[in-house]
C-alpha cells in the first residue's frame, strides 16, 4: 500500500479512512492528525486499561459520552548530519550535525457531537544547528486553533471548520502538513466539507501561516493566500479519483527569471488505487497566471507504483517513483516556465532535502521489506536530471543551486537511499535513512561535491 510506503507523509484525506477504522475498534489508535482521534471509546470506564487515559477522556456532560476533553502530546526528536547543505556549492553553509525537537501539546474539546474544538502549541527547537530557516525552529506558538461545526442534513454530512488548521491533499507532493522538517505548515483558513457516499466536496481559503523564531510571533496576511475547491469519488474503478482548481497568490515573490506579484491558477488531477498486490499513484498538476509581467505555463507529473508479494517472507514490494516538474526554457522571453511546489513534503523524496519538483525529472526504483510486523526496511537508487539546462538545479522548496542555471548539463546526480522504521508500541516508533548523493559534472563546476546525509528519529504520541 501505498500508505505504508509514505508512512510518514500520510495526508490530511487518507487518515479518514484511518479514523473511519480507529471508531471501529476498541480502543483509538495514534493518528496523523491528532485532531481526527475519536476518544469517546473510552466513555465505557471497563475500557481505560492505560495510564493516564482519565485524561485522554475527560467528560464534560456525563450523561452525553460524546461530551468529552481529550489533552494528548506529541514529541519528536531526530539527529541530523549534512555534511554539503546545498551539495556543498560556494560554502554556502557549513557541514551540520544537530538535533531538533518538536514538542507539541494539544486539547480536543467536543462540547457535543456536533461541535469540535482543537487548540494545539508547539515549541520546535534546533540544537546545534548554525543555520536556521523558518522550518527549523518556532519557540511555544499556536501551531493549530479551530472550531468544527458538523450535521447531518438530507443527503449527506457537512463539516465547516475556521481557524488555525493544517491540511494536505493526497501524498503531500505540492499540499502538505510539513512534517519533515521541525515546524509544521498550518493555514488560517475557512473549510467547507459535504460528503454523501462515494462523493466528497471540499472548498477552502486560506492564508498560510509564516514562522519566527521568538514565542508567538507567528503571522499571516493577505500578501499570500491559497485557496479553491476540490472533488474526490471513491469508486472509480479500483481506485479513488479526485481534481482540484486552486489560486496562489502572493504580493512579492522572486524567481530567477521573474519578480512581482504572482498569481498561479492551478489544476490537479489524482488517481490512486490498488488491486491484485499491485498499487499506484498518479497526480498531475499544470499551473497558469503570471509573476510579474511574465505569463505563467508550468507543470509536474507524480507517479508511484509498485507490486507486493504478499506470499512471499518479508513480504517484499517492489516499486517504481518517476517525477518530473518543468523549468523555465527561455530566461529573456515572456513566458516563465519554472514550476512552484507550493507546501511540498520532504519526505516524499528525501529528508536530505536536495530534491524537489521544480525544474527535475527524477526516477527511483526501490525494494522494501518487512522482516517482522513492526519492522520496515526500504532501499532505493534515485536518478536525477533537469527537465531544462536553461533553469537551475533546485533543492526544497525551491532554492536554486547558485552558479547552475544556463550551465552543464541535464544529469544532475543519482543518491542511495536506506531507510528503517521500528513501531516499538502503539505510542513510540523510531527511524532511520540515510542518503548518499553523488553528485554530477555541473555541481562539481559550480563548485558542489557529493554528500551524505544521516537523520535518527524517535517519535511519541500520546
Amino acid at each position: 500500500m501505498l500508505a505504508a510506503v509514505l508512512a510518514s507523509g500520510t495526508s490530511a484525506f487518507a487518515q479518514d479512512a484511518d479514523a473511519s477504522e480507529t471508531a471501529a475498534s476498541a480502543r483509538p489508535t495514534i493518528l496523523f492528525n491528532r485532531w481526527q482521534e475519536n476518544w469517546s471509546k473510552l466513555a465505557d470506564p471497563a475500557l481505560r486499561t492505560s495510564p493516564f487515559d482519565n485524561l485522554k477522556y475527560i467528560p464534560l456532560m456525563p450523561s452525553d459520552p460524546q461530551s468529552y476533553m481529550s489533552i494528548g502530546i506529541n514529541l519528536r526528536e531526530r539527529f541530523e548530519s549534512l555534511d554539503a547543505p546545498s551539495f556543498g556549492v560556494a560554502h554556502s553553509q557549513p557541514p551540520q550535525n544537530y538535533v531538533i525537537q518538536r514538542t507539541e501539546v494539544f486539547a480536543d474539546i467536543h462540547p457535543n457531537a456536533n461541535w469540535q474544538i482543537f487548540v494545539e502549541l508547539e515549541d520546535a527547537r534546533a540544537f546545534g544547528k548554525t543555520f536556521l530557516t523558518p522550518a527549523d525552529e518556532d519557540r511555544v506558538d499556536l501551531e493549530q486553533a479551530f472550531s468544527t461545526y458538523s450535521t447531518q442534513l438530507p443527503g449527506g454530512e457537512l463539516k465547516l471548520r475556521v481557524g488555525r488548521q493544517e491540511m494536505a491533499f493526497d501524498l503531500q507532493r505540492f499540499v502538505s502538513a510539513r512534517d519533515g522538517p521541525n515546524v509544521r505548515q498550518a493555514y488560517d483558513a475557512v473549510w467547507a466539507d459535504w460528503e454523501s457516499g462515494p462523493w466528497r466536496l471540499i472548498s477552502f481559503w486560506s492564508h498560510p501561516v509564516q514562522y519566527g523564531a521568538a514565542t508567538f510571533d507567528d503571522t499571516s496576511n493577505g500578501h499570500l493566500q491559497y485557496g479553491g475547491v476540490r472533488i474526490e469519488r471513491n469508486d472509480i474503478g479500483p481506485g479513488k479519483l479526485s481534481a482540484y482548481f486552486t489560486r496562489f497568490a502572493s504580493d512579492d515573490d522572486h524567481y530567477l527569471f521573474a519578480s512581482g506579484k504572482e498569481r498561479r491558477n492551478i489544476l490537479d488531477t489524482h488517481y490512486a488505487g490498488t488491486l491484485a498486490g499491485f498499487d499506484w499513484d498518479l497526480e498531475v498538476m499544470g499551473q497558469g497566471g503570471h509573476v510579474g509581467p511574465k505569463e505563467v505555463r508550468a507543470f509536474a507529473i507524480g507517479t508511484l507504483g509498485g507490486y507486493t508479494f504478499v506470499g512471499l517472507p518479508w513480504t517484499p514490494r517492489l516499486g517504481l517513483q518517476f517525477d518530473i516538474g518543468s523549468g523555465n526554457h527561455n530566461p529573456y522571453g515572456k513566458v516563465l516556465g519554472t514550476f512552484n511546489p507550493l507546501f511540498p513534503n520532504g519526505y516524499y523524496f528525501t529528508l536530505s532535502g536536495y530534491e524537489t519538483y521544480t525544474n527535475i525529472i527524477h526516477l527511483k526504483p526501490s525494494v522494501t521489506v518487512h522482516p517482522t510486523p513492526d519492522l520496515k526496511v526500504m532501499a532505493a537508487l534515485g536518478l536525477r536530471w533537469r527537465e531544462t539546462t536553461a533553469d537551475a538545479i533546485y533543492t526544497i522548496p525551491a532554492v536554486p543551486v547558485a552558479g547552475t542555471a544556463g550551465q552543464g548539463h541535464l544529469w544532475t546526480g543519482l543518491y542511495q537511499q536506506l531507510r528503517v522504521d521500528y513501531a516499538f508500541n502503539a505510542n513510540l516508533t523510531g527511524a532511520i535513512e540515510a542518503v548518499h548523493y553523488n553528485v554530477g559534472d555541473t555541481i562539481r563546476r559550480a563548485g558542489g561535491h557529493d554528500s551524505d546525509y544521516v537523520g535518527v528519529e524517535l517519535k511519541f504520541g500520546w
